[in-house]
């Protein structure tokens, strides 16, 4: 068999191959996409989430209790990203292990929990200050969240 044919086949599987197989999010399309956990419309840009798996699959959330909630069933060591909205900066992801959240009746995410999460802890205080609520880590999140 003539080897010399079958080289640019051999090298476009492997370009397909590597290319396909990128671990790094991918936009949210607000308006398009939709919650990989409700199906609702992702609309909000200050509340969404997303995380990719280590064989780069993407998932996407309208609001962080959808991410929360769908990773209740999941292995976190399977993810290579977790992803939250910054409240503070709306349409910017955040790693959602090292942010800090808020809980706070007077800022109303999509699903109700009223959950936002902030790049920093002296900016979730002050936000706090201004709304009331309670702050959470990412762990102490999915206690509370577990809890329901």
């Amino acid at each position: 068999m003539n080897t010399k044919f079958l080289q640019p086949f051999i090298g476009i599987i492997i370009l397909l191959l590597t290319i396909s197989c990128k671990v790094e999010p991918q936009p949210i399309e607000f308006g398009k996409d939709q919650c990989s956990f409700c199906v609702m419309n992702i609309v909000d840009k200050t509340h969404a989430a997303q995380y990719v798996t280590k064989k780069g699959k993407q998932f996407k959330f309208d609001a962080i209790e959808c991410l929360v909630n769908d990773l209740s069933e999941k292995n976190e060591d399977e993810l290579a990203i977790i992803l939250v909205s910054d409240y503070g900066n709306p349409g910017n992801m955040i790693e959602a292990k090292t942010a800090t959240y808020l809980i706070s009746i007077e800022i109303k995410s999509p699903m109700g929990a009223n959950l936002s999460a902030l790049s920093t802890l002296e900016k979730a205080k002050e936000l706090q200050q201004k709304h009331t609520g309670e702050l959470y880590t990412w762990e102490t999140l999915k206690e509370r969240l577990s809890d329901k």
